[in-house]
């Protein structure tokens, strides 16, 4: 199965970023998660269907209102059972 692992930069903490991810990737039918960094970064992780996971991707871009995405950059892919079976929020 496709799986995607990026790290988003920007104005991505205290916007409601990782709600929307959130949102955003259960209206695509992926599981996976979301984070916040130390660093202000988000960082975000997913598996489903390749066309879900390019509209996901698109998402992510643009973010919700008050977000400000400056990149989306991939990292190191993950391997399905660290993925899980639903998408989380973790803290």
């Amino acid at each position: 199965m496709p799986t995607l692992h990026v790290e988003v930069e920007g104005r991505v903490q205290g916007v409601g970023y990782r709600w929307f991810t959130r949102q955003c990737a259960k209206r695509q039918g992926l599981a996976g998660w979301v984070m916040n960094r130390p660093d202000g970064a988000v960082e975000v992780a997913a598996k489903g269907g390749e066309v879900q996971l390019k509209r996901f991707r698109r998402d992510l871009q643009s973010g919700p209102a008050g977000a400000h995405v400056t990149s989306v950059r991939d990292l190191a892919p993950l391997g399905e059972s660290e993925l899980g079976d639903a998408f989380e929020v973790r803290r």
